[in-house]
């Protein structure tokens, strides 16, 4: 029985029609989250800075299997208009990368499984499929609200 990898870093890219600028602010801005998130769990932003910067903490409103929670997240990587992590306490993190590309940005999302320390056991469940459909549905989310000026 042959089994399909489950890869640490899950990153999926599209390339948005406007500047690194612009696709940065609404990043870097976690009241916009929920804006964007294809993965239907997170709700809002409880508290944090209209712009993130290195180190920085905000809290998400979160609802995961009808479960409602909050999370505290850090940014832990941060150049501007260029690429943006953060995590929560399970470690693992979020990552965009941003390139600027003929047309506009190319925007590369990574959840990166390889920080968790639990991260053997998260390859061997679904959750690295599930964060790749939530990508696969942020990315076009992300490309409108940029796109569109909301």
């Amino acid at each position: 029985m042959s089994s399909t990898p489950r890869p640490l870093l899950i990153s999926r890219d599209i390339v948005i029609a406007a500047a690194p600028p612009a696709v940065f602010a609404v990043l870097a801005n976690p009241h916009r989250h929920a804006d964007f998130d294809g993965s239907g769990t997170v709700k809002n932003a409880v508290s944090g800075p209209e712009r993130l910067s290195l180190d920085d903490t905000f809290t998400t409103a979160m609802k995961l299997f009808g479960v409602r929670y909050q999370i505290v997240n850090t940014v832990v990587e941060f150049e501007t208009d260029r690429r943006i992590a953060w995590c929560h306490p399970g470690k693992h993190r979020w990552r965009y990368e941003l390139e600027e590309v003929d047309g506009g940005t190319r925007v590369i999302e990574t959840c990166d499984l390889s920080t968790s320390p639990v991260r053997g056991l998260l390859v061997r469940t679904p959750w690295p499929r599930w964060n790749a459909e939530g990508i696969e549905k942020t990315l076009p989310r992300l490309k409108a609200l940029v796109e569109n000026g909301v």
